[in-house]
């Protein structure tokens, strides 16, 4: 019986707390199960490399359509950038200088040539050298020539002789006027090389970058970098030898011009002389 009893209350109490957990348990909130947080799609690697180049070779802000100003450009060129520094400034010098020495009163003053004439035909020979030494110009280089060969031949002066002596020295005044133009050329052959030059450095500087330890998907972004920055060097020396080749077109035919002026005024000389001789 007592056994019975003992059962009976342990029954009891189990059934008390378990009506005492149902009701705590209709009375408390319900919380719902976390859930974690979505995880983007993983992109597949050609598309992840793609990703990568297009943002490590975005232009930043300030840049020119180029993907750098000129201020990075230069920097990126190194020391070629300097040597066509110099070779440009060494071009507007010299068209400034052809601008004053290429022109008819720097080579055949028509004033000159006139009072030169006048002072053979008249006889004057020492007037006329006078005349040709205070005013040094091509010109008077053949007056000069020409008036030498009357000194040494004492008066009696061969016309075919002398015809030779003045046009041996107005070609070497010519071949002197277009000789002058010809640096335009040279600098416009040496300034691509150059170019080229940078351009070999930039690229091995580049292949350099890429044979380095580094991630697979960045290397294109070193070769791209290297390669337009090796490039930069080509483009300013077409920019330094484009203008010199233009420039040396012009003054070419600008001496071609003046030589032919020259032979004329060669030609009056000879004719005064031999008018002289005449009379």
């Amino acid at each position: 019986m007592k056994s019975f009893e003992t059962i009976r209350k342990l029954a009891y109490a189990f059934g008390a707390a378990l009506s005492a957990a149902v009701a705590f348990a209709q009375d408390a909130p319900i919380v719902p199960p976390a859930i974690p947080p979505a995880q983007p799609p993983a992109l597949p690697p050609v598309m992840a490399a793609d990703a990568a180049v297009a943002a490590a070779t975005a232009a930043p802000a300030g840049s020119s359509s180029y993907g750098m100003s000129i201020a990075e450009a230069w920097g990126a060129g190194g020391f070629i950038m300097w040597v066509l520094l110099g070779l440009s400034i060494l071009m507007v010098a010299l068209v400034i200088y052809f601008l004053c020495v290429l022109r008819s009163g720097a080579v055949a003053p028509r004033r000159l040539q006139s009072e030169v004439r006048n002072y053979l035909i008249e006889g004057d020979e020492g007037a006329a050298r006078r005349l040709c030494e205070d005013r040094p110009c091509a010109f008077s280089s053949v007056a000069l020539a020409a008036l030498d060969c009357i000194r040494a031949t004492q008066g009696g002066e061969d016309l075919q002789l002398l015809r030779d002596i003045v046009e041996s020295e107005g070609a070497r005044q010519a071949e002197s006027m277009q000789s002058q133009a010809q640096l335009l050329l040279d600098l416009s052959a040496i300034a691509p090389m150059l170019g080229l030059l940078g351009t070999t450095l930039g690229m091995l500087k580049a292949f350099s970058g890429v044979g380095q330890d580094v991630m697979v998907a960045a290397k294109p972004v070193i070769l791209a970098q290297g390669v337009s920055q090796a490039i930069i060097t080509t483009i300013f020396g077409l920019l330094v030898a484009i203008p010199c080749m233009a420039a040396y077109a012009y003054f070419r035919r600008r001496a071609s011009k003046l030589v032919g002026q020259l032979e004329l005024a060669s030609a009056e000389i000879v004719t005064a002389i031999a008018t002289r001789r005449r009379a």
